[in-house]
């Protein structure tokens, strides 16, 4: 099983597409109401729809970077607003949080072998 993609829910698609655009983000759907991207590496993608009303949303979306603080560098010189710059968490990844123009919550990270291999992972 391979998870395909995440949709969020979104207010204004065009200042979405842009700020996900300005993230690195390429388009590969656009419609009015629809539009998806491609992860700049790996074979991911997510989409974003349009919602007319506000909807609380309490998923959290993660994109990986192994240059995280380069990354959020340059994304701040781009205008892009953080409420975390990246931090070393307890639990060894290290994140950055920020929200897009919906109110999505994103992180940005970098966790390395920990992603998938961390010293409390269940054995099988």
């Amino acid at each position: 099983m391979n998870l395909n993609q995440v949709t969020l829910p979104v207010l204004d698609m065009k200042k979405a597409v842009a700020f996900y655009q300005v993230l690195g983000f390429t388009l590969i759907v656009d419609t009015p109401h629809y539009v998806r991207f491609e992860c700049p590496v790996g074979d991911s993608t997510f989409s974003l729809s349009l919602e007319p009303d506000s909807t609380a949303n309490g998923a959290v979306i993660y994109f990986e970077h192994a240059e995280l603080d380069s990354w959020v560098s340059e994304l701040q010189a781009k205008g892009i607003e953080f409420v975390q710059l990246p931090t070393d968490e307890a639990y060894l990844w290290r994140e950055a949080v920020l929200f897009d123009p919906s109110g999505n919550k994103l992180k940005l990270y970098w966790a390395g072998d920990n992603r998938l291999n961390p010293p409390w992972r269940v054995k099988s």
